[in-house]
């Protein structure tokens, strides 16, 4: 066995009564910059009316709200980013309700075109990570076109009239970027020094979802600085200088996670830390920072690569568009014969459920959060259109209500609920009065619980693959991954573009692993036992994955400090000072016991006897999990 302690197995989660309202009752905190991100939300959805009541024609301001929705996207991106996703989601929704008015004469189509673009809108919306809201707004924005009684309004009038809300928001979104260019990036790295110092101050064993926090963190905050980033950086700009000392915290993490480091090590790293921390926050980043070149991490990976994962034969997201697919078409079916007026609030409530890939206790916590927070809302929506605001108090109604929803929503969601749904229904009544308020109130209710009741069976009869054999699979990818990165440490050349990319794919395939170890212990009791069981295995080779990364950034790390005359051999040896400098066939070991302990795990085989001659680096994680796996083997 290695001699690092396994850390202790996590309690699974209590998805019981008591558990949930607790829940639903918690309060979170308000993160950073979310006063202004509702300052801006709520001017794009009232600027709109105000320009549709000031042409005379509110009925047109209220459907421009629709691409008002756009500055819900992309708030924490950098600003060149920002201003090309917000541009595509924008066009996306002008093109959404485009299609929903086209729908409308052939009713046939209506549901089942619906459903494939719930399933199409949410696979995109995951692979391009555009944010929370995801694909519901575009799938509520098509639904509710094909109900909007518009026949005087061709589809490429609404269209413009849908792309100039959204225009609207691009503009609010983006004009920070006037005053604090960099703030975005800032803003990350300063929560990565923060999870990097959390982590080093935590005990390495004890706590591993703080060093998985961390991981998380930096890997994000590559993201912002490198994969959000269209324009190059200047040498020696701000984000050169940001990129560098990011880069000194990965190095820093990097440089923590030996178990047996002396407390007066860790001690300075904590202190790096968190002056490079107050460095960015205080905006005193005085040295220049320049890297050099083929020195920069990738961040995710490229959204290709996320689109096909979300189709792979027997994924967890292809099950998840399935699910998405099945009850939409079930919700909308039940609320067509109920004759229900609006029936695409079924659609829209069934997809909300699902689009995120929440576990079981989560979707189910959602599904009582909403049911709960729209019932309550529709007698604060009853009010509103009894009331009847019109001209400049309908304006100041719709922004009210959508600075309080994101004020509220990431604080608690059955709260914002509330005025989620008296806005949706402000907004739905197009500024005009309503004659039958109790009938409206009613059908939307009954829509949100058919909606929900759909989502839940659903869930069930279609659950996410989370299961043992689930984790071993993941288990055995992550050992490829770290195979992959293996010929790169042995040469020396950890910052070559194929070594970066194979880096950040090991690091992505970590994360992987935890989110198959987390969807388990969501799952049935048996799938929490039996995940439970697997855990040492996950623990052993989310280690592995930790110590080859370091490896990697020890050796960027001393390739700079030493002289460049030093080869590549000699680079070699420092990146696994473990090995034994006589013995080249080592990393051969290593790669041929990844290979077939990787093989072992994907396809629940017994591992072949472990090759002589393991670089330490290797030996005592590969040996848990040779061990791990035969035990497991026999005992079934």
């Amino acid at each position: 066995m290695s001699n690092a302690p396994l850390p202790p197995v996590p309690e699974p989660p209590s998805p019981g009564p008591q558990g949930l309202l607790r829940e639903i009752r918690h309060m979170r905190p308000l993160p950073p910059g979310r006063l202004g991100f509702s300052l801006r939300a709520a001017l794009a959805m009232g600027i709109p009316v105000l320009a549709g009541w000031l042409a005379g024609d509110t009925a047109a301001g209220m459907m421009a709200t629709i691409g008002g929705f756009t500055a819900l996207y992309c708030g924490d991106r950098p600003y060149a980013a920002r201003a090309i996703a917000l541009a595509a989601v924008a066009l996306g929704f002008a093109v959404a309700v485009m299609f929903g008015l086209w729908l409308q004469p052939h009713a046939w189509a209506i549901l089942p075109a619906l459903a494939l673009v719930a399933m199409f809108a949410t696979w995109l919306c995951n692979a391009m990570r555009i944010g929370p809201a995801g694909a519901y707004l575009f799938v509520l924005a098509c639904a509710a076109s094909t109900a909007i009684p518009a026949d005087h309004l061709p589809p490429w009038q609404a269209g413009l009239l849908v792309l100039g809300g959204g225009m609207g928001a691009w503009l609010l979104h983006t004009v920070g970027i006037l005053l604090h260019p960099r703030k975005p990036e800032r803003r990350a790295v300063l929560a990565a020094a923060r999870a990097v110092a959390a982590a080093i101050s935590a005990d390495a064993n004890g706590h591993p979802r703080a060093r998985r926090r961390a991981a998380q963190a930096l890997y994000d905050s590559w993201q912002m600085l490198v994969g959000f980033q269209p324009i190059p950086a200047r040498p020696n700009g701000e984000l050169a200088r940001l990129r560098g000392i990011n880069r000194e915290l990965h190095q820093t993490f990097a440089a923590s996670h030996d178990p047996d480091l002396p407390a007066e090590r860790r001690a300075q790293l904590l202190r790096h830390a968190v002056q490079l921390g107050e460095e960015v926050q205080q905006e005193a980043i005085r040295r220049p920072r320049t890297l050099p070149a083929g020195t920069v991490p990738h961040g995710y990976p490229r959204s290709w690569t996320l689109l096909r994962e979300g189709l792979a034969p027997g994924s967890n997201p292809r099950r998840q568009l399935l699910r998405i697919g099945i009850a939409c078409l079930a919700a909308g079916l039940v609320a067509g014969a109920l004759d229900l007026e609006r029936a695409y609030w079924a659609v829209a409530a069934a997809l909300l459920m699902l689009h995120q890939g929440l576990t079981w206790p989560r979707t189910l916590q959602r599904s009582l959060e909403r049911t709960l927070g729209t019932l309550a809302g529709l007698a604060l929506a009853g009010a509103i259109l009894w009331l009847h605001p019109t001209g400049p108090w309908l304006v100041l109604t719709v922004m009210a209500l959508q600075f309080t929803i994101e004020m509220v929503v990431v604080r608690n969601y059955a709260l914002a609920v509330v005025f989620i749904t008296s806005a949706a229904l402000t907004i739905a009544s197009g500024g005009q009065a309503v004659d039958d308020i109790p009938g409206m109130l009613l059908a939307r209710g009954v829509d949100t619980v058919i909606g929900c009741g759909c989502a839940l069976l659903a869930f069930r009869l279609l659950p996410p693959r989370a299961n043992a054999r689930t984790v071993a699979s993941e288990i055995g990818q992550c050992l490829l991954a770290i195979r992959r990165v293996c010929p790169h440490l042995e040469r020396g050349e950890v910052t070559t573009p194929q070594a970066r990319i194979d880096r950040r794919d090991l690091q992505h395939r970590s994360f992987l692993l935890e989110q198959a170890l987390d969807q388990a212990l969501d799952g049935s009791a048996e799938e929490r036992r039996s995940a439970s069981e697997h855990w040492p295995a996950v623990a052993a080779c989310q280690r592995l994955v930790y110590r080859v990364l370091a490896a990697c950034w020890d050796l960027e790390r001393e390739a700079e400090a030493e002289a460049p005359a030093r080869d590549s051999a000699q680079a070699s040896a420092k990146a696994l000072p473990q090995a034994p400098a006589d013995d080249p066939g080592s990393m051969d070991a290593a790669v041929e016991a990844l290979s077939s302990l990787s093989r072992a795990w994907t396809h629940g085989e017994p591992p072949p006897r472990l090759p002589h001659g393991l670089p330490p680096l290797f030996a005592g994680d590969l040996g848990d999990l040779h061990r791990f796996l035969r035990q497991k083997l026999r005992a079934s």
